[in-house]
């Protein structure tokens, strides 16, 4: 049977952080997806056309990589795509106890369902994408925080 993990977020913008994530995680699995999250209760910064189009650009020459966008929960997503594992990527000890939860609740709803955590790298600490957002709203340089070939434009 297939190994497939979904590593589900927002994605706005990617950041090295995910990428690092996404790429160390490659060898445990035989496909990883990539799954942006649409939350009606959220309008994202970016355009989800314009994350779905980044992230695909970073991972172009990785087989085993897919995006896709969803919406609901992520177990039922997973069902869906027969994905046996979530990837999420830790940075502090708040972030564990926060995913930790979510990753217990996620075993009781569906109990095929194992997360896998990564650390992240130590220079990838404190970087999330709400800083990202934050420089490019204020039209700073924020392209040594994304992968390369993500041009990040403040949107209109």
């Amino acid at each position: 049977m297939k190994k497939i993990a979904v590593f589900p977020g927002s994605f706005d913008p990617i950041t090295k952080g995910h990428e690092s994530i996404i790429l160390r995680a490659l060898p445990l699995f035989d496909e990883i997806i990539i799954a942006v999250g649409i939350n009606s209760d959220k309008k994202g910064y970016f355009p989800l056309e314009q994350r779905i189009k980044w992230i695909t650009q970073v991972f172009k020459n990785e087989p085993k990589i897919k995006v896709q966008s969803y919406h609901g929960l992520t177990v039922d997503f997973c069902r869906l795509v027969k994905a046996k594992y979530i990837l999420r990527g830790l940075r502090t000890s708040a972030d564990f106890e926060f995913e930790r939860s979510i990753g217990q609740i996620n075993k009781q709803l569906y109990g095929d369902i194992d997360t896998i955590f990564l650390l992240t790298q130590p220079e990838h600490t404190s970087l999330n994408s709400s800083i990202v957002r934050e420089i490019v709203r204020y039209n700073g340089d924020a392209s040594q925080f994304v992968p390369d070939g993500v041009k990040l434009i403040k949107p209109e």
